[in-house]
């Protein structure tokens, strides 16, 4: 799938959160690193792929402008979904109060590197009460070599004692430009024949989700022959859209 091909690996590759990105390049060069981070927002905006260029330039060796330096052994690893300093939790699928305690229990062994170990545990919310009051616990009082990330669609449902302790970003919609950008540069490098009219409708009809736009590509990349250029009624037909010229 493309958008796992292409999944930002700097900071400079995030699209549409510059508001978070200069955030956390300020905390990593001037040291003052939180311990919990909250990213919201709606599918596809960025969510993991963000937590994941932290992570890494968290413990990255050769750090440059704060970015990830993606050659070291830290950074090698966690591109590769190895890295043992990071950990990544599903909460849809375990959310029970003994996942959290394992969790706790490998939060008080240090990181194998000897820097920090960063926890992401995506869609948080589906974690049961009394899940998320052991998880209080550890972020009331975490280890200083544990960072976690949390990241949500739907905010609301966690409980207010663990918002008081985090530090949360709302992560905007991407808007029809940048996810047009972001198509263009895969179509390129993919070799992919698209014209802007029909780059512009899978960027619409992905209503700011990027992932979205980036999964609707690789089914028309699979569903074209390679030699045809894709056009905007081919666009419409494989994703199930009306024309534009069929609405005002």
């Amino acid at each position: 799938m493309l958008y796992r091909k292409y999944r930002p690996q700097t900071f400079t590759e995030i699209v549409g959160q510059e508001h978070v990105v200069r955030t956390l390049q300020g905390a990593l060069e001037s040291g003052r690193v939180g311990h919990a981070y909250l990213f919201t927002g709606s599918r596809g905006t960025g969510k993991t792929s963000l937590a994941r260029v932290f992570a890494k330039a968290l413990n990255c060796a050769k750090k440059n402008a704060n970015e990830p330096c993606n050659n070291c052994h830290t950074c090698i690893s966690a591109n590769q979904g190895n890295l043992l300093d990071l950990i990544e939790i599903d909460a849809a699928s375990n959310r029970g109060i003994d996942e959290i305690r394992n969790l706790k229990d490998s939060a008080l062994v240090a990181a194998p590197s000897g820097g920090y170990k960063v926890f992401i545990i995506d869609e948080v919310h589906m974690l049961t009460k009394d899940a998320f009051n052991a998880l209080l616990k550890i972020l009331e009082e975490p280890p200083a070599h544990v960072i976690f990330i949390l990241a949500t669609t739907e905010p609301h449902k966690i409980l207010p004692t663990v918002l008081s302790r985090v530090q949360r970003f709302d992560f905007k919609r991407l808007n029809q430009s940048q996810i047009s950008e972001k198509l263009k540069m895969m179509a390129r490098k993919e070799e992919i024949k698209i014209d802007d009219e029909a780059v512009r409708t899978i960027a619409i009809s992905a209503d700011g989700a990027l992932r979205d736009a980036e999964v609707a590509l690789s089914k028309i990349q699979a569903s074209t022959e390679s030699a045809k250029a894709i056009s905007v009624d081919d666009v419409n037909e494989i994703l199930g859209l009306a024309s534009h010229r069929y609405y005002p």
